[in-house]
């Protein structure tokens, strides 16, 4: 099995995915525990201190005043993380609390927040057991820390609360922790709070969503193609001397990979010898500029979710000169903007998508197919509710695109009275990823059906393995109306995972 070794500089996001995802197993590097240590020695030397200190001897937000005497702080850390346990709705999928529970590791062990090794241990000893903690959809407002949700973590790190055993069975969480010889944490000064106090929640998110929008906009570039070749536009448009006088990147990357699925095809263009188009519709025309200019968004995205995996976010930060400082770090501001900004990207490519299914079923505009693609239209129905269903998730994306970081809702007495919202704009990207997956399907659905109808000319060659590929996955071509959900989740199943770029590579090569 993979394992993933955790030093105090962070982690990359392959590493996220590999835990989260993989179920990779977790080892300590031996500069972190080194780390860990030191930090540890300057928490008990303040918290011996009759002086406040922040988060070691003092109580947190809006009670931050009052001074906690010794024999009460393990008590303190411990109420912290049963108060802060709060959340309530439905259960955070798995994948998402892994990514959430071992980027708090990733934090822990850069030696910046003063928790002992063997919390450390035991953290990643819960995750390589296959325990995940049980977590809710509300409680995180994006500051302070991913909250509640990072709580019912430590709540089961003390052996409270419940969790989902690796069987997949919710069961109380000090069951689990003693059937796999796991000793629940006594938590000691600073320890609750630290726990706590993460983006991590919403950059676990980012990063599994970065790593399906990557494969979804490849396979969008795919459906484009194909979707232009149906309707025998021209690939002039996607001539790489035309992009490279408006350099953008992702517009260029888009170009190419459309240009890489057409070559050889004998239906692009076509229709200049009948019956002249000065030029394709937008939907068909621009596909690069607007699936481009998401990628530009996933490229920044993707920087700053590098720049977090990287950092370590608590508060307070023990530094190496011996201070314990309070700080900003924990607001997800930064993160919760790219999150919005990748739904409002995702949304107008789903968007455009749409477009294109429905030029492909209306007569008018499709060039000779045949009404909603139907084989006997007007007996036959065809795709036309199937661009209904896309029509209804575009509209969805739509709501998922407004900002969840333009809001801030104060709490903590006015302590916290500037918030993030970052959870709620991770939460909101996933079911626009979703989303999205569906109606690239449906694109694709409509444009192999819609090339197949096009007797006499042959589609270009990564066209047929697609076609080949998805006809093999059990999606029916061409023919009588019949059930026509089953074909669509097939269909979605395909898309999601990932297997148009899988189909098509071999004979474009590496699609960028």
């Amino acid at each position: 099995m993979h394992t993933v070794v955790v030093g105090t500089s962070g982690v990359t996001a392959s590493d996220v995915l590999a835990v989260a995802r993989g179920g990779a197993r977790i080892e300590l590097a031996d500069e972190a525990v080194t780390a860990l240590a030191a930090a540890r020695e300057i928490v008990d030397a303040l918290a011996a201190k009759p002086e406040p200190v922040y988060g070691v001897s003092t109580g947190f937000g809006a009670l931050a005043s009052r001074h906690i005497s010794p024999e009460l702080r393990a008590q303190l850390q411990r109420n912290i993380v049963r108060s802060h346990a709060a959340g309530m709705g439905p259960r955070v999928e798995r994948e998402v609390v892994r990514a959430l529970m071992f980027l708090r590791l990733k934090t822990v062990c850069s030696g910046h927040t003063g928790v002992r090794p063997e919390v450390a241990r035991t953290m990643a000893d819960i995750l390589n057991a296959g325990i995940t903690p049980v977590v809710h959809e509300y409680g995180s407002l994006g500051c302070s820390g991913d909250l509640a949700p990072l709580s019912h973590c430590a709540l089961t790190l003390m052996g409270e609360g419940d969790a989902e055993g690796p069987d997949g069975t919710v069961r109380p969480a000090g069951e689990l922790l003693a059937e796999h010889g796991i000793k629940p944490v006594e938590l000691r000064e600073k320890e609750g709070l630290a726990l706590l106090n993460g983006t991590d929640g919403m950059l676990g998110m980012l990063v599994m969503a970065l790593a399906d929008l990557d494969t979804l906009y490849k396979s969008a570039d795919v459906t484009a193609a194909l979707s232009l070749e149906a309707l025998l536009g021209t690939d002039k448009v996607l001539a790489p001397e035309l992009h490279a006088i408006r350099p953008h990147p992702g517009q260029g990357a888009s170009a190419a990979n459309m240009l890489a699925v057409l070559k050889g095809s004998e239906l692009t263009g076509h229709h200049q010898d009948g019956a002249p188009r000065v030029q394709d519709a937008y939907s068909v025309r621009c596909a690069p500029q607007v699936a481009g200019a998401g990628r530009d968004t996933l490229a920044h995205a993707r920087l700053v979710a590098e720049r977090e995996l990287a950092a370590a976010v608590d508060n307070p930060l023990v530094l190496p000169d011996g201070r314990v400082e309070s700080n900003g770090n924990f607001h997800g501001a930064p993160v919760a903007y790219v999150l919005d900004f990748l739904a409002i990207a995702a949304a107008d490519l789903g968007s455009i998508a749409e477009r294109r299914t429905d030029r492909l079923l209306d007569k008018n505009r499709s060039h000779g197919l045949p009404p909603f693609l139907a084989d006997d239209a007007g007996v036959d129905s065809g795709l036309m509710i199937a661009q209904y269903t896309q029509a209804a998730l575009v509209s969805e994306m739509k709501r998922l695109a407004v900002p969840a970081s333009v809001d801030s809702i104060p709490s903590s007495a006015m302590q916290e009275d500037h918030v993030s919202m970052g959870w709620s704009a991770a939460r909101k990207l996933r079911t626009a990823v979703d989303n999205l997956t569906r109606i690239v399907a449906i694109e694709l659905y409509a444009a192999t059906r819609a090339i197949e109808l096009r007797e006499g000319l042959a589609p270009a060659p990564a066209s047929r393995a697609v076609i080949d590929a998805v006809r093999a996955a059990g999606v029916q071509g061409p023919g009588p109306d019949r059930f026509l959900s089953p074909d669509l989740e097939a269909a979605d199943a395909f898309v999601r995972a990932g297997l148009v770029v899988t189909a098509v590579e071999p004979v474009t090569g590496p699609l960028l």
